[in-house]
C-alpha cells in the first residue's frame, strides 16, 4: 500500500505521463504506469511536476524589515547599506524571527523548501545568529535552512570579526562566508580569502563568499577563492555569490578566470533581481547589466545558481520568496532565451541550487525524499513564463500547501467562460 501516487505527470526533464509512487517519505517508483493501491491517489493531469525550489543566497535576518527605521527612498544600495546600520542597534531576537518565520510561510507557499541564509556576525552579540538559529529549529520539519556566517562589515575590517565568526561556526552556523571587496584594501580582501578558506578547511565546513559585488573590473577575489579553494582541497565545496564585477572585465582576463573557477569546482549564484538593481548605478550610457556571465560560466562547466538575495528589505523592497521571479529576470537579463537556456534557467532555482547547498535526497528519482511541487504549466518554460501557480507543495510525501489554479471567468459573448493563460498544444 503506498502513501502516495502521483499520476500523469510531467517532469522537467521533458518526460511525460508518469506516475511517481511514495512511500514513508520516500519515491518508490518512477514509471509510465503504476499499479498500485494507494492512501491517496492525484491526477496531476500533465502538469509539471518539479523537485521542490532552492534558494542558495538570502538574508534572512533582514527581511521583510522594509520601512525600518524609514523607507530606502533612493532604492540604492548606499542608502541600503546606511538603512542597515540604523536598524541593527534596534533589532530583537523576537523581531527577527518573527519577520523570518513569516517569510518562510510564504516560501513554503511558494514550493521553496531549502534556503541558504546568510547572517551578519559582525555584531559581538550575535543576536541574529541566534535568533536564526531558533528559526532554523522550528521550521526544520518544513524547510532545509542553511545558515552562512557572514562578517557583513568586514572580518578583517571589524574589530574581533574572525572571533565572531568562529563563535558563530562554534553555536551551529553550516558554513563560512566573506565579503573580500568590502575590506579596506584589496590586499585584505585577498587575505580575508585565504584565512576563511583556511577555517572552513580546519572545520570541515562549507564555504559561500560574497564575491566582487562591484562595477570594478580590477575586484578580483574570486580569483583568490578559486585558487585557494585548489589549495586547500575544497573543490565543490566552495561557492562565489554575486560575482558581479565579471561584467566589467576584458574578455582576455576571463577566458583565463574561467578554466580556474571550473577546475577548482567552485559554484557561482547570481542574484538577479537585486544585482541588476545595485549594480551598474554608476554609469550613464551604455548601462553594464549588472550580473555576472551566466551563459559563458555554464559553457565553461561551472554550476550556476540563482538566488533571491533580499525580499522587502533595506536593499530590495520588492519580491515574494518566488524563485520563478528570479528564473524570469536571470532569463532576461542573461539573454538566455534559446530553449536550452531557458531550461538551465530553471535548473538554476532547482537542480543546481541543490548542489550549492549540498542537499542530500533531492530529486524525483527512486529514493529521493518525496519533496517535490506541482505546478500550473505543463513544462520548465512555461512555468518560468507564467510564475506557475504552485498547485500543491509536498514534503517527504506530505501536502503541506495548495493553492487555487490561476483563472478568470470571462462574460464575453462567443469566447470561452475561462482563461489560464496556457497556450494550447
Amino acid at each position: 500500500m503506498l502513501d502516495l501516487l502521483i499520476t500523469n505527470a510531467n517532469l522537467p526533464d521533458g518526460r511525460t505521463g508518469l506516475s511517481i509512487a511514495v512511500r514513508d517519505g520516500k519515491i518508490t517508483e518512477v514509471a509510465a504506469h503504476i499499479e498500485a493501491q494507494a492512501a491517496e491517489t492525484i491526477d496531476a493531469s500533465g502538469m509539471l511536476l518539479s523537485p521542490t525550489f532552492v534558494d542558495p543566497h538570502f538574508h534572512m535576518d533582514a527581511t521583510l524589515s522594509y520601512g525600518l527605521p524609514r523607507v530606502n527612498a533612493s532604492g540604492t544600495l548606499l542608502e541600503g547599506i546606511a538603512l542597515w546600520g540604523e536598524l541593527k542597534p534596534t533589532l530583537t531576537a523576537d523581531a527577527i524571527i518573527e519577520r523570518a518565520l513569516t517569510y518562510c510561510d510564504w516560501a513554503v507557499a511558494k514550493g521553496l523548501l531549502a534556503i541558504r541564509s546568510h547572517v551578519d556576525t559582525s555584531d559581538p552579540s550575535l543576536l541574529a545568529v541566534e535568533a536564526l538559529l531558533e528559526v532554523k529549529r522550528c521550521v526544520a520539519p518544513y524547510l532545509d535552512l542553511q545558515l552562512v556566517a557572514f562578517p557583513q562589515d568586514g572580518v578583517l575590517r571589524t574589530k574581533g570579526g574572525v572571533d565572531n565568526l568562529k563563535r558563530a561556526l562554534d553555536l551551529g552556523v553550516d558554513v563560512v562566508g566573506g565579503i573580500p571587496h568590502f575590506e579596506r584594501t584589496m590586499a585584505d580582501g585577498a587575505a580575508s580569502v585565504k584565512l576563511l578558506c583556511e577555517i572552513a578547511a580546519e572545520r570541515g565546513k562549507l564555504v559561500d563568499m560574497h564575491c566582487d559585488e562591484s562595477d570594478d573590473p580590477l575586484s578580483r577575489h574570486i580569483e583568490t577563492l578559486a585558487f585557494e579553494t585548489q589549495r586547500l582541497g575544497l573543490h565543490g565545496r566552495v561557492t562565489g555569490s554575486h560575482c558581479t564585477s565579471m561584467h566589467s572585465m576584458d574578455n582576455y582576463y576571463v577566458s583565463k578566470l574561467l578554466p580556474l573557477i571550473a577546475e577548482s569546482q567552485v559554484s557561482v549564484v547570481a542574484n538577479p533581481l537585486i544585482n541588476i538593481t545595485l549594480q551598474g548605478r554608476h554609469d550613464t550610457y551604455p548601462k553594464r547589466r549588472g550580473m555576472t556571465r551566466v551563459p559563458e560560466l555554464l559553457a565553461a562547466g561551472v554550476n550556476v545558481a540563482f538566488g533571491h538575495d533580499c525580499v522587502m528589505d533595506p536593499w530590495y523592497s520588492l519580491g515574494s520568496g518566488d524563485m520563478l521571479e528570479v528564473a524570469h529576470m536571470g532569463l532576461h537579463v542573461a539573454q538566455m532565451t534559446s530553449q536550452s537556456a531557458m531550461r538551465q534557467c530553471f535548473e538554476a532555482v532547482t537542480t543546481n541550487a541543490a548542489y550549492v547547498m549540498h542537499l542530500q535526497g533531492y530529486g524525483l528519482d527512486v529514493g529521493c525524499d518525496a519533496s517535490f511541487v506541482l505546478l500550473q504549466a505543463r513544462d520548465p518554460i512555461e512555468a518560468i513564463r507564467l510564475r506557475a501557480t504552485r498547485l500543491k507543495v509536498f514534503r517527504n510525501g506530505k501536502l503541506i500547501s495548495t493553492s487555487h489554479s490561476s483563472t478568470a471567468m470571462l462574460s464575453i459573448a462567443e469566447r470561452p467562460s475561462t482563461v489560464d493563460w496556457i497556450q494550447p498544444r
